[in-house]
């Protein structure tokens, strides 16, 4: 989440056959040549996620003989998968896929009110949504693996670790050992979700995001600990399909986004269905006879302990770089020891000139999947293209898949206060009732813009807030302008499109500093 704010500021069982090709392939390969002989490349790139396979494609298509060095670690439940990354599998496609089966369950809500005669009671299973989800998903590692053929990109299964500056070795799941040596190595090993250690019965009993989308059962009542986009994200659907969740937050929800559209969007959860624990802490996870988790947790606010009986514990509570196997420190790359992500400058280069870390593994960058892509390709057109363009980490456009979605741009409210002074910071925001709410009468209290802006003439555009449907198309579009220095004025010239909730932005009039009440805008 720090390195998330810091962009906002600105400065497959049925692919199992094909696998096992593979597999046999590279094994034979590192046979053939033996620990003891390293096989050459021009580049190297540990980590088959987003930003590693973008590099990786890059530099192939550019001419360069190219390999990439992937190994999932299984998660202490046991989940494993294949190429392709956090995003891939656990992350990003699962996650809107599950959203977008709990936002189904809202619309068949509201089919009747515009004239669908809908059987009742509305039955989901979770056994077949995760099984199409989880094909889906297969289908991505098998497309990523025949990517990586065509580009003549050598894929190596091995968990790779460093030997020197130049030279990898890495150990498949058969116990092989190969070395790999490259002129250039790219880290690009993302990272794993965080276990509370030092709460017993934490490891043992919960699971993560790194496990929730590839559970073959539905979790049932679910406790989600953590205020973290991945909480409130898994929390969202778990709710709109129709579990009991629980959300346990120690303090505020979405650290490092603005905190009134954060706000905003827990109140819509709660109003919906999620219940939420706040300021409060788990002290201990314990196995019942019924295999239910029993949890124990202290409120901080009024000192005392509490109880809760629980079929799955969630934790969301943050995500740590994976580098700790690696021995980066036998190729000299430095790291922050506080966090353990990989020291890079703007040309993403490590403290060793040829070796480079991409994604959110490296230190001060976004945990985006788009922005590990591109640094990924534009690193690639550097290292091999003649071009010296460099990734622009400012105003990095993303969205929070909540039940109500939020969506952002640029700097919230208490960055702007913080980097310019409240009395030269104007704020513009309205709420607004969505057109698709209004026959089913959906409330509304919760659909809401927020234009951060410059107080001086001609007002220029710092950040844009936007909490409703569809949030992350709406605000793709007007990430472009605030890129290009877009003024308020020149937004208010926009003209909008009808009758759209994204026309709600450029028709927003009411500034917070007049001390006028927010009103609804539209038809």
């Amino acid at each position: 989440m720090a390195a998330m704010a810091a962009a906002l500021r600105g400065p497959l069982a049925r692919f199992r056959s094909r696998t096992r090709v593979w597999t046999r392939g590279t094994r034979g390969a590192a046979n053939a040549v033996g620990a003891g002989q390293p096989q050459n490349f021009d580049l190297l790139v540990i980590g088959g996620g987003s930003g590693g396979l973008a590099c990786a494609k890059e530099a192939a298509q550019l001419g360069r003989k190219v390999a990439v060095a992937d190994y999932v670690e299984p998660s202490p439940r046991g989940t494993r998968w294949g190429l392709g990354g956090t995003c891939v599998n656990v992350g990003c496609i699962p996650k809107k896929l599950m959203h977008q089966a709990a936002l189904l369950g809202g619309m068949i809500k509201d089919a009747h009110h515009y004239g669908w005669e809908v059987a009742q009671p509305i039955q989901h299973s979770w056994k077949k949504m995760a099984e199409a989800v989880q094909n889906h998903v297969k289908s991505l590692n098998w497309g990523h693996r025949v990517q990586l053929q065509d580009r003549k990109v050598k894929y190596f299964n091995i968990k790779a670790n460093f030997v020197n500056k130049h030279t990898v070795q890495g150990v498949d799941k058969g116990g092989k050992v190969t070395l790999l040596s490259a002129d250039h190595i790219v880290i690009a090993t993302g990272g794993r979700p965080r276990y509370p250690t030092q709460i017993k019965g934490a490891v043992e009993y919960g699971i993560t995001s790194d496990d929730i989308f590839w559970l073959k059962e539905s979790p049932g009542k679910t406790l989600v600990v953590g205020a973290s986009y991945v909480a409130l994200e898994c929390a969202g659907f778990l709710t709109g399909i129709g579990l009991d969740t629980t959300v346990m937050m120690r303090s505020i929800p979405l650290r490092g986004f603005d905190q009134q559209m954060s706000s905003l969007v827990t109140e819509h959860m709660e109003s919906h269905g999620t219940r939420f624990l706040k300021g409060c802490v788990p002290s201990l996870i314990k196995k019942l006879p019924t295999g239910q988790l029993q949890v124990t947790w202290e409120d901080h606010a009024s000192g005392k302990e509490d109880t809760g009986t629980f079929d799955t514990v969630l934790w969301a509570i943050g995500r740590v770089p994976e580098t700790r196997n690696l021995n980066l420190e036998k190729a000299g790359v430095n790291v922050n020891p506080e966090n353990q992500k990989v020291v890079v400058d703007a040309q993403e280069a490590t403290s060793v000139p040829h070796i480079f870390a991409i994604g959110d593994v490296a230190e001060g960058r976004p945990e985006l999947t788009p922005t590990a892509i591109k640094a990924g390709k534009l690193l690639a057109q550097r290292l091999f293209g003649k071009s010296s363009a460099l990734m622009d980490y400012s105003s990095v456009p993303t969205t929070v898949f909540t039940p109500l979605e939020y969506g952002c741009v640029g700097l919230s409210e208490e960055e702007a206060v913080a980097l310019h002074g409240q009395e030269h910071v104007e704020v513009y925001h309205a709420y607004y009732k969505p057109l698709e709410f209004t026959v089913p009468d959906r409330d509304a209290s919760q659909c809401y813009i927020k234009m951060v802006c410059l107080r001086e003439p001609p007002q220029l555009v710092l950040g844009l807030h936007f909490l409703g449907p569809n949030a992350g198309e709406v605000t793709q579009g007007f990430a472009l302008g605030i890129k290009c220095g877009a003024s308020y004025a020149q937004v208010m010239q926009t003209v909008g499109i009808h009758p759209t909730c994204s026309e709600e932005v450029v028709k927003l009039h009411i500034s917070k500093r007049s001390g006028l009440d927010p009103t609804v805008t539209g038809c």
